[in-house]
């Protein structure tokens, strides 16, 4: 998730409103770093930030994803006799989660990036991120 930015200026003929909005701000957010600087009379102060409940949301789908991802490798070792970290890492299984890739060519990116290799699991890869995400729109 990216960052975002907003900026304050609080003057200092009239600081108080503008601080109360600030501290209200920075108790809703997840801050990332804070700037700040004066001139002209007044102090500016920059924030990057993420919003708490998007985070949180990105956070419970990146999640989802995972323990789909790990169910599906799960069955597919039993299925195939294979020790599970050869069909996917667990890093990878991280990755590819934060990342939910719905086509092979993104799965591809993501994997490279890597140095790994799916194998012939890309697609059923990318049909379980994409059940899980349909899952959680409806």
């Amino acid at each position: 998730m990216s960052s975002e930015v907003r900026t304050f200026i609080i003057p200092d003929a009239n600081p108080d409103q503008v601080r109360h909005e600030v501290a209200a701000f920075l108790r809703s957010v997840v801050i990332d770093r804070i700037d700040t600087a004066y001139a002209d009379g007044a102090w500016r102060i920059l924030v990057l930030y993420q919003d708490a409940r998007r985070k949180e949301e990105s956070e419970q789908i990146e999640s989802a994803i995972k323990g789909t991802l790990l169910e599906w490798r799960e069955r597919e070792a039993g299925r195939s006799g294979i020790n599970r970290e050869a069909i996917v890492s667990d890093e990878l299984i991280a990755e590819i989660a934060h990342y939910a890739p719905t086509t092979e060519r993104e799965l591809s990116t993501i994997v490279a990036a890597h140095g790994a290799d799916v194998g012939l699991h890309g697609a059923a890869i990318v049909q379980a991120v994409k059940a899980m995400l349909d899952a959680l729109i409806d």
